[in-house]
């Protein structure tokens, strides 16, 4: 078997000596020795991968951090892994050729859902800080579950569990997830939500870029902590969601405060509050101490009473004289000027009336004039305006007998009768002949 494979590599070698290959990164890994290990598969999309492996030589001399999705062309030969039978290429020398189809369509889709506003800061929400009902939507298969509850059981034994199941790898993962994500806001028994999963390449890490999932986490009511994969692993579901751990355990974290915390927030409230006791205290012992110095000897507070009144009542038989004395003293001040008052007040007064007597004696004859001129002006214009006037002028007017005014030629008929009235009577008149005034003509 070993010749087999010994001679089947021989020909290889001899028949392909180097090559230069393009294709896309998956499971991309870099060991402690420094040597890397990846899939290469097609960028087309064709069901085609083949594992290469780079020595920690050649990978010093890339200028590039590789990742998954990253299309590249490595340059180097096919060999043999004996110990497998598997065939493998050795990459000598590798250079960027362009994001990968797969790496190019997250980008794609994050800067569509970027423009939605969904990965907006300001519509992000806090977790609550002590949250004692916490859920869990993850894989029952995984390690990441196991992480999130031992570090749960270590950090916040008092907080109760919920897990909504779903499969986080797979075409069937994210409908299962936006399905959980919805369970767990229906229910509402958690005050938090954490969506985890261990580390992958950028195809087993997928779902969590998928549009219905990232729908899905916006539109949760329950704050979200997102922990996927390692802390380099970047998805959609993480920028999505309120706050992003970079591993599960550190989404457990997030979402709750040790033990260890508690008890020394605990420890120095306590203290703060004996403090603040050993103060009231204190203060209400020294005002208790003057209290009953103030108590032990009742008969000095009722010496200094009685010398206050004694005191009082000296003082207001010295004023009590001598305010009368003032009183009586401003009252005849008041009477005397009322005195000198009165009589000036009543000249005045008169004065006054003497003078409008006079001003209306004046005014009355002259407003009787101003009103004979008026009525003057008004009956020379009314005259004026008599149609009387107007007869005596020459002028005759006509009616038709009953009191109406003729004063066009189409109101008249031959042999009608009519009446003329004159500035000095009247007569009566038959129409004879009419003739009609021609446009223009004054005849």
């Amino acid at each position: 078997m070993a010749a087999l494979l010994t001679a089947v590599s021989d020909a290889l070698q001899a028949r392909f000596p180097v090559l230069t290959v393009q294709g896309e990164l998956s499971g991309f890994t870099r060991a402690a020795s420094g040597h890397c290990y990846f899939s290469l598969k097609d960028g087309d999309g064709q069901a085609a991968m083949m594992r290469c492996a780079m020595f920690r030589r050649a990978a010093s001399l890339m200028d590039f951090s590789p990742r998954d999705g990253h299309a590249v062309e490595v340059r180097g030969r096919l060999a043999l892994y004996e110990p497998r039978g598997e065939l493998q290429f050795i990459v000598e020398s590798m250079r960027r050729a362009g994001e990968g189809a797969l790496y190019e369509q997250f980008l794609r889709l994050k800067a569509r859902l970027e423009a939605m506003g969904l990965f907006d800061a300001d519509r992000k929400r806090v977790p609550p800080p002590y949250a004692r009902r916490i859920g869990v939507v993850t894989s029952t298969a995984g390690a990441a579950l196991h992480d999130v509850l031992t570090a749960l059981a270590r950090r916040a034994p008092h907080a109760q569990v919920f897990v909504y199941p779903s499969p986080v790898q797979g075409a069937e993962a994210p409908p299962a997830l936006v399905r959980a994500i919805e369970a767990a806001n229906e229910r509402a028994d958690a005050e938090v939500l954490l969506l985890v999963r261990g580390g992958g390449s950028l195809e087993d890490l997928w779902a969590f870029n998928d549009e219905r999932v990232v729908q899905a986490i916006a539109s949760s009511e329950l704050p979200i902590i997102c922990g996927v994969g390692h802390e380099t692993d970047i998805t959609l579901a993480d920028l999505a969601a309120d706050v992003r751990a970079p591993t599960p355990t550190a989404a457990a974290e997030l979402a709750t405060i040790s033990r260890q915390q508690c008890l020394e927030v605990l420890a120095d409230i306590e203290r703060q509050l004996q403090r603040r006791l050993e103060q009231r205290l204190d203060g209400a012992s020294q005002r208790l101490d003057r209290l009953a110095l103030r108590l032990a000897r009742p008969g000095d507070a009722l010496n200094r009473q009685r010398r206050r009144l004694d005191l009082f009542g000296q003082r207001l038989g010295q004023l009590l004289p001598r305010a009368t004395s003032q009183r009586q003293q401003r009252l005849d001040l008041y009477a005397q000027r009322l005195g000198q008052l009165l009589p000036r007040a009543t000249v005045h007064r008169q004065q006054r009336l003497d003078h409008l007597e006079d001003r209306l004696t004046r005014a009355l004859p002259q407003q009787a004039q101003r009103d004979n001129r008026r009525l003057e002006a008004l009956a020379a214009r009314l005259q004026a305006l008599d149609p009387r006037q107007v007869l005596q002028r020459g002028f005759a007017w006509l009616d038709d007998g009953q009191g109406g005014a003729l004063t066009s030629v189409s109101q008249l008929r031959e042999g009608q009768s009519l009446r003329a009235v004159l500035a000095d009577g009247a007569a009566d008149l038959t129409v004879d002949r009419l003739r009609q005034q021609e446009p223009g003509t004054g005849d």
